[in-house]
């Protein structure tokens, strides 16, 4: 068996193409452009080419794209002083901190500042438990991603058997509680679970955001599963996933490459849910099982 490599990088360009078309209608409507702040500190090198990406695409799909650079001097304070404007800025419909923060910096204080309606990464406490219990708020874009693929891939997701390896706010809890709302049976792994390949070995969907370069094996899935591969590691100066690609694509059914998986997904949903929170704020109905 030779797994069907889930091309990540076309469907986010279906994606965000899908979003363009609708900014338009937008602008017509209420005299603007949905807006999404994106503010940095400092210089991590990472971060500034994320940032970059971020603003190349918002632009690219015709929406406007509000940098902040701030130093890596910027103190608590001051950080916070920008996110209460952006709160208050009719212009911004999202705003996205970048993360990490410089170390003298609290990242959780700053996220619970940001206005729960335009906290389009889904981070703050009030978006998880919208998501939790199920009532509409923004769901963090990197497992947003996973699931569109993975409903793209096959269709229904109810009563499959899922895995989710990881147990992070951004990608494995969100993800848990995505696929439990499509009505997936779903076991939430981690670091510290016993005899891992044991559940893997019975899962339909493995979703793995463990951040250990080539964790997973290929003998430790079940024949023909849907592969996610989450993983963003460095090894020997190249990218790779937390699953071994070659050892679990002469097993499973179908998976994500690293890179162009489920890379070119997250900002692509970071732009799906901009433009949502636009629509949202000023009350233009968008159908948004459309995006």
């Amino acid at each position: 068996m030779t797994a069907q490599i889930i091309d990540g990088k076309a469907f986010a360009a279906g994606l965000r193409a899908r979003v363009a078309a609708l900014v338009p209608a937008f602008h017509a409507a209420t005299g603007r452009t949905p807006g999404l702040a994106v503010v940095l500190v400092g210089e991590d090198p990472a971060s500034t080419v994320y940032v970059r990406s971020k603003g190349k695409a918002t632009r690219e799909v015709g929406m406007e794209s509000l940098e902040h650079r701030l130093p890596d001097t910027t103190t608590q304070g001051e950080l916070i002083a920008l996110v209460e404007q952006l709160n208050d800025d009719p212009t911004v419909d999202g705003i996205l901190v970048q993360l990490p923060l410089p170390a003298h910096l609290d990242a959780q204080e700053v996220l619970l500042r940001i206005d729960p309606d335009k906290d389009v990464d889904g981070f703050h406490p009030i978006n998880a438990g919208r998501l939790a219990t199920g009532v509409s708020g923004f769901v963090p874009c990197t497992p947003w991603g996973c699931v569109m693929l993975l409903e793209d891939r096959l269709g229904d997701l109810s009563g499959l058997d899922a895995v989710v390896i990881g147990r992070s706010n951004i990608v494995g809890k969100p993800m848990a509680a995505l696929l439990t709302a499509r009505n997936a049976t779903v076991t939430l792994c981690h670091s510290r679970t016993r005899n891992l390949p044991h559940y893997l070995r019975h899962a339909d969907i493995v979703v793995a955001a463990i951040g250990r370069s080539r964790f997973v094996q290929g003998d430790w899935l079940k024949p023909g599963a849907t592969v996610i591969d989450v993983g963003m590691n460095r090894e020997d100066g190249r990218l790779t996933g937390d699953v071994d690609f070659d050892g679990a694509a002469s097993v499973a059914g179908a998976i994500t490459p690293v890179p162009g998986g489920v890379g070119p997904m997250t900002i692509a949903c970071l732009l799906r849910n901009t433009l949502v929170a636009a629509h949202r704020r000023e009350g233009v109905p968008l159908d948004e099982r459309s995006i």
